[in-house]
């Protein structure tokens, strides 16, 4: 289907096509995966069906509690049908414990609770590194309103509710994850809602007892086989069951 589509944009880890209807998108999932602003690239065979399948079950259970995102339906084992939005030029980065860019910052030590969920953003522009950014700037430079600041910081908290008590049912604890928002226009009026996807590649998910990396920083730290990772979260929510071989030799 993909082949035949006229491409809107492509990512990293997708490519946008156009829909079979106005406003409607096909997002087709690949297997490319990077770090480090790009400075990392390879290949993941069957990262992609796993992450559409992974995101798939999040922004359908999201949806039902309220949660509106673009998601419409999987098409198939790398694509969905989703709505076009407006999307904002900033990514929300929600923390729970300390890892990553946080732990460099502050010197603390990976895996230590923070004292409440923190939010930050940042600007996607990959050229100057991603620079995190502060409400102020938002405002001043007009890529965000207050009031669409504060639905995005009401969503990412709904979200982050959400995914603690999904992962943690599974024994997976919710390090951090990085969303994207963007604009519906409904009459007029734009509504903000979840967009891009929740899966390995933008949560950090540690084992909760082992505190074992499941995520892409399996990738970028070269702690073992990446899509491993990426099935265990698949076994655990009980995705696996219904999907087929996606790389030779596993995942069954």
């Amino acid at each position: 289907m993909s082949t035949r589509r006229k491409k809107i944009y492509e990512g990293h880890g997708k490519i946008l096509y156009e829909g079979p209807e106005p406003g409607t998108l096909i997002q087709y999932f690949k297997d490319d995966a990077s770090a480090y602003n790009n400075a990392k690239r390879a290949v993941l065979e069957g990262k992609g069906v796993l992450n559409n399948r992974i995101s798939e079950y999040f922004m359908t259970r999201l949806n039902t509690i309220g949660v509106q995102n673009h998601f419409i339906r999987r098409l198939n084992l790398r694509e969905q049908l989703i709505r076009e939005l407006e999307i904002s030029p900033l990514q929300v980065v929600v923390r729970n414990a300390a890892a990553g860019s946080l732990s460099q910052r502050f010197g603390l030590p990976e895996g230590q609770a923070l004292p409440r969920s923190i939010i930050e953003f940042y600007l996607k522009d990959e050229k100057l590194g991603n620079p995190m950014v502060t409400e102020e700037h938002i405002t001043a430079f007009n890529w965000a309103s207050t009031q669409e600041i504060d639905d995005m910081m009401a969503l990412s908290l709904r979200v982050n509710d959400f995914l603690n008590g999904a992962f943690g049912a599974v024994g997976i604890s919710l390090i951090d994850f990085r969303v994207e928002f963007g604009r519906l226009w409904e009459n007029d009026f734009p509504r903000i809602v979840l967009a891009d996807e929740i899966s390995p590649d933008n949560c950090r998910l540690w084992d909760a007892q082992t505190r074992e990396k499941l995520d892409l920083d399996r990738f970028r730290r070269d702690l073992g086989d990446a899509i491993e990772g990426y099935a265990e979260i698949a076994r655990r929510l009980g995705i696996m069951k219904e999907m087929p071989t996606v790389i030779q030799g596993g995942l069954h």
